[in-house]
């Protein structure tokens, strides 16, 4: 888990109680730091109780944060009692990261005077005047929580993936390596789109690929420690050497484009110029990066790569892409979600076994697809998510489920699992009606409602609704 660095700020009224105030700054502190991550907190002194009332208060945290910009992953902006909207706006206006308002709850038998909070009426007040600056912001069901309870530290835990999803997401670089296969228009994407939102494409010509391989020198120890790696990896029973070779040669090179060009994901046309050219079928190396954190999605899938990174990111762990590929027997709620072989071993039920592509025998003849990592996809709680571009627009669609253990039979080849998603055929039919891809992101764990706030209060994406 990457450590967040959550920014705390504190609103205050003089009308009110400022005394609690000193617990609040503890108490949110601790929460904090509990779960996992750091804090930045202004000094005490440099404000009455360290807290944020007038404009001018707001201008000296707002200077603070400026001191400490790229260091904090988000804000927490916490109500011990009713707070000041003016200051707030002042304070937050420019922080450029996401805001959780947290306001404390009032207690009975404390409701006098010199107790009562009214953080639930100052609540309204920041909101209001947040939605009529445009300062985006985050909220959970519960208009007023203790950091104290189970209930904040839930919504801790999902406001640090919105973080994630927002800070990886705002601007990163995509490797297209290859160009779309004449026959897949499904993956056509927009650069100039994607630009728009942050998201830069590096091309590169799959020629220029084959050629280093090629030429790649087997005697240097970034090839040694690649084979010892992807040996240790997955199964390779029965795999010629000279495909292994060839596979982590290919897999040095991605990786000399993802340090050359610093890029955070990438895309590969992973056929058939590599089955011909080289012998091999490149799934294990989209395996093994999306393992590490590269998202990388084959049929140069530039558009599922993209979800791929935020499912990652939301879940800390590996995405795969996956098709949408057959039914499940009679049930309209499951279906089998399948991909020849680039799942991440982090999401297989046990290890994996490297294949020979049985369509690139079939078509080629034997020798020429070695590559795929087969197995089955872990049972799991799950979310998927997928996207495209359209007249200027980057438009997601999500959903949650299950992976279950229900049985594939064992001649169904490379990496699959029975999917049981709710509503599934509405779902279906949403997303075919709407021209979004055969193919589908997914990781593991339950991410929809922070994809959701992420990409529409914080990053200006679509979302397309499925379930209706």
């Amino acid at each position: 888990m990457r450590k967040l660095t959550f920014a705390l700020f504190f609103g205050n009224r003089g009308f009110f109680p400022g005394e609690l105030i000193a617990g609040a700054r503890e108490e949110i502190k601790n929460a904090v730091e509990n779960a996992g991550h750091s804090t930045l907190i202004m000094n005490e002194n440099f404000t009455l109780y360290g807290a944020v009332e007038t404009t001018a208060e707001g201008r000296k945290y707002s200077a603070f944060l400026e001191a400490h910009r790229g260091k904090y992953d988000g804000v927490i902006l916490s109500l011990p009692n009713f707070g000041d909207e003016t200051g707030a706006v002042a304070a937050l206006e420019d922080c450029g990261v996401p805001i959780f308002i947290q306001a404390y709850p009032d207690e009975i038998g404390k409701m006098d005077f010199q107790n009562r909070r009214d953080s639930f009426c100052g609540k309204f007040s920041v909101m209001d005047v947040f939605y009529q600056y445009r300062l985006p912001f985050t909220i959970f069901k519960s208009h007023t929580v203790h950091p104290s309870s189970d209930e904040f530290e839930a919504e801790l835990k999902q406001f640090a993936a919105v973080c994630r999803i927002v800070r990886g997401m705002r601007r990163f670089t995509i490797g297209a390596v290859g160009a779309r296969t004449t026959a897949f228009k499904t993956v056509r994407y927009d650069e100039l789109t994607l630009q728009k939102y942050g998201i830069t494409t590096e091309t590169y010509d799959l020629s220029d690929l084959i050629s280093r391989v090629r030429k790649f020198n087997t005697r240097k120890t970034q090839f040694r420690e690649k084979r010892e790696f992807l040996l240790a990896y997955t199964g390779w029973q029965g795999v010629p050497d000279e495909k292994l070779d060839q596979i982590c040669k290919t897999a040095c090179v991605l990786d000399d484009y993802i340090i050359d060009y610093q890029l955070d994901a990438l895309a590969l046309r992973c056929w058939i110029e590599l089955e011909l050219e080289l012998g091999i079928a490149p799934c294990v190396i989209l395996s093994a990066l999306s393992d590490r954190g590269i998202a990388a999605a084959c049929e140069l899938d530039v558009a599922n790569a993209i979800p791929m990174r935020a499912l990652s990111l939301a879940s800390e762990q590996p995405a795969t892409i996956l098709d949408w590929n057959n039914d499940y027997g009679d049930d309209p709620d499951k279906c089998i979600l399948f991909h020849c072989g680039p799942v991440p071993q982090k999401l297989m039920a046990g290890k994996g076994q490297i294949i020979q592509h049985p369509m690139f025998a079939k078509s080629f003849g034997d020798g020429c697809g070695w590559g795929c990592n087969s197995g089955r996809i872990a049972p799991s709680p799950m979310t998927f998510c997928s996207s495209k571009t359209e007249d200027g627009k980057l438009i997601f669609y999500s959903g949650e489920g299950l992976i279950t253990d229900d049985p594939i039979e064992k001649d169904f080849f490379g990496c699959a699992g029975v999917a049981e998603i709710p509503n599934l055929q509405t779902k279906l039919y949403n997303i075919g009606r709407n021209g979004f891809r055969h193919h589908v992101g997914l990781t593991t764990g339950h991410h929809q409602d922070a994809l959701k706030e992420a990409f529409e209060t914080y990053l200006g994406y679509d979302i397309l609704k499925i379930n209706c």
